[in-house]
């Protein structure tokens, strides 16, 4: 799967129609769908948005019409692996799993990192401690304490290591 490095789009949910119980034959007037876009670092939101609005509007059967709305946009971020205070977490997590990270060029939506990145002109550092089946924001998610013990250790480390 290409979940890194490329832009992804989402859709989370559809509505329209008759919804309630029992059965009903109307054809419906208006439908919605909501949808996200993740960006990678250097694609801002507000020049990706109207490629999503006129692909929208181009690929419309004919006598049909849409409106695309923009709730909110965040930027993506990179970070570099090479900047003192990656390599700082990178030191505390091998020291507390025993094992060297891997870089990953994925993630989230975490448009707060970008703002904080640009904002503040200072590295930012983002560890993840959730594993692959803990089922991050399903109905069922879960996080062990065992993880949550060797996160706090882990950022102990990296803070005593960045605050000298």
């Amino acid at each position: 799967a290409r979940i890194g490095l490329r832009p992804t789009l989402e859709l989370h949910g559809i509505s329209g129609g008759f919804s309630g119980t029992g059965a009903k034959t109307v054809i419906p007037a208006k439908a919605t769908a909501k949808v996200s876009l993740r960006l990678p670092a250097g694609l801002a939101p507000e020049v990706v948005f109207p490629w999503l609005e006129t692909a929208v509007q181009a690929n419309l059967p004919a006598g049909h019409r849409a409106r695309v709305t923009m709730l909110h946009g965040g930027l993506g971020l990179h970070a570099d692996q090479d900047n003192p205070f990656l390599q700082a977490a990178a030191d505390s997590l091998r020291a507390v799993y025993g094992t060297a990270p891997l870089f990953l060029r994925e993630g989230g939506s975490i448009p707060v990192a970008a703002l904080f990145a640009g904002e503040l002109k200072t590295p930012v550092v983002l560890m993840g401690f959730a594993l692959p089946d803990d089922a991050i924001h399903a109905p069922n998610e879960r996080f062990s304490l065992g993880q949550f013990r060797r996160g706090m250790q882990t950022v102990a480390r990296f803070l005593g290591k960045v605050g000298g």
